[in-house]
């Protein structure tokens, strides 16, 4: 990015006042730079001491003050009405923490762990400070895992995300109102003590509304409020050697964490056929089977319920996947769409923490939704994933995955046409698939 030229004053905001700070060639104002704060409390509502504006938990403002307090190089994109904005985190992998469609005052569409954040405690196994959409890579498990030291059993105990995907800095390359590029280079060494090094690099794009109708094949009436952005996702082979089936592959995986409400489904179309050609419409079985009243299965859909309530995770195969689901939040009326790359024909790496028979038949979809574990639990929360087909590069090759997060609130027979143009399914099938 250009540097300004001269010297410009920016405004940082402490809970007992203001300070200005006069910055010599600073980078361009796309970057949004903060004072350190005081430790949020997660219940308080949140106090911007320049405009004297008070935003209520569950707010974009809200998430946006405090995030600023303890990430100065936080960086926000938005539209020119201020309406459609999200939050990154270089600091977080360059994570997208939250989205709006409506404004500082509008509904905060990513779940975020302001308690987490505010204490500044380690963690073991992982932080999970959120975040609408993150970057991570798989395996999670077997013999080409990169969670789990070689020759470890493969227990909770010894489940670790690595640092580059979970505490470590991306570098911010360049920054627009609109967009913004990251880049880290990573190494590893998987389950089976190859190594693998790699260069990430991670655009976010604000999409625009044109951009919207196009991707949805529909004209979303001005009536609805809309956001919608897309991560380009590429991993390139740095080292020396290529990546293979002996050696083990890593592939993108990118998971989105949004709030729950207690009547929100997720909803995946899938690929109807016969099951000895496709394999099963769905592995439901992570956690524990899915109880009946909580999964149903036919006519082309899988209908998940995704309240925060109870922990469970499904996934779905590349076979019977489209490139394309959906959630509906009854409480609040808002269609979410995540969008992406997707190949029926690919090997997908398998996850399960064993050694198995074969490492690259695993989930291109998966959805989990959080819920009480001995008495305690991670948050209100549901998660809607994504991943690339294993990539077998050799040395200088890229493999590139694009996830694409819509959220769509207002009128509900304007989000019905919507979604059942898209998914399938009018809103009421989706909500009224499910046991209550």
């Amino acid at each position: 990015m250009p540097r300004l030229k001269g010297a410009l004053s920016i405004v940082c905001t402490t809970r007992i006042g203001i300070k200005r700070i006069a910055y010599a060639g600073v980078i361009a104002t796309s970057l949004l730079i903060s004072c350190r704060n005081k430790q949020p409390e997660q219940s308080t509502p949140s106090t911007d001491t320049v405009t004297t504006k008070t935003y209520i938990p569950g707010s974009y403002g809200y998430d946006l003050q405090e995030l600023r307090g303890y990430h100065p190089d936080l960086v926000e994109l938005s539209d020119r009405n201020g309406k459609a904005k999200i939050i990154i985190l270089p600091g977080y992998q360059a994570r997208v923490m939250t989205s709006t469609a409506s404004g500082d005052i509008g509904q905060s569409f990513g779940w975020v762990n302001h308690k987490l954040i505010a204490s500044g405690d380690s963690m073991p196994h992982m932080h999970a400070f959120g975040g609408e959409e993150r970057f991570w890579l798989g395996p999670e498990g077997g013999q080409f895992s990169i969670y789990f030291r070689q020759g470890v059993p493969f227990t909770y105990d010894n489940w670790q995300v690595p640092k580059e995907i979970d505490t470590e800095r991306f570098s911010l390359v360049n920054a627009s109102p609109s967009e913004a590029k990251f880049e880290k280079d990573m190494h590893f060494e998987n389950y089976s003590g190859n190594a693998l090094e790699l260069r990430v690099n991670r655009n976010i794009r604000l999409l625009s509304p044109g951009a919207l109708d196009s991707l949805l094949g529909v004209s979303v009436p001005e009536s609805i409020e809309k956001v919608g952005f897309e991560t380009e996702n590429i991993i390139t082979n740095t080292g020396q050697g290529a990546w293979t089936k002996k050696t083990g592959m890593l592939s993108v995986w990118i998971l989105s964490m949004m709030n729950a409400s207690d009547n929100t489904t997720v909803v995946i179309p899938y690929a109807d056929g016969n099951e000895k050609q496709l394999g099963k419409i769905v592995t439901d079985d992570y956690f524990g089977k899915v109880p009946s009243d909580r999964l149903a299965v036919g006519n082309g859909l899988i209908l998940f319920k995704a309240d925060g309530n109870y922990r469970s995770k499904i996934g779905v195969s590349p076979k019977r996947a489209k490139p394309f689901v959906g959630s509906y939040d009854a409480v609040n009326g808002v269609l979410t769409i995540a969008m992406f790359t997707l190949h029926q024909d690919g090997e997908y790496v398998n996850s399960k923490w064993e050694v198995q028979k074969d490492p690259f038949t695993g989930d291109a979809i998966n959805s989990y939704n959080d819920g009480p574990v001995n008495g305690t639990q991670m948050g209100k929360l549901y998660e809607i994933e994504s991943s690339s087909p294993a990539a077998a590069l050799k040395a200088g090759e890229s493999l590139t995955h694009f996830h694409r997060t819509i959220h769509l609130k207002g009128d509900k027979a304007e989000l019905s046409r919507i979604s059942e143009k898209l998914l399938g399914a009018p809103i009421d099938r989706i909500t009224g698939g499910l046991a209550r």
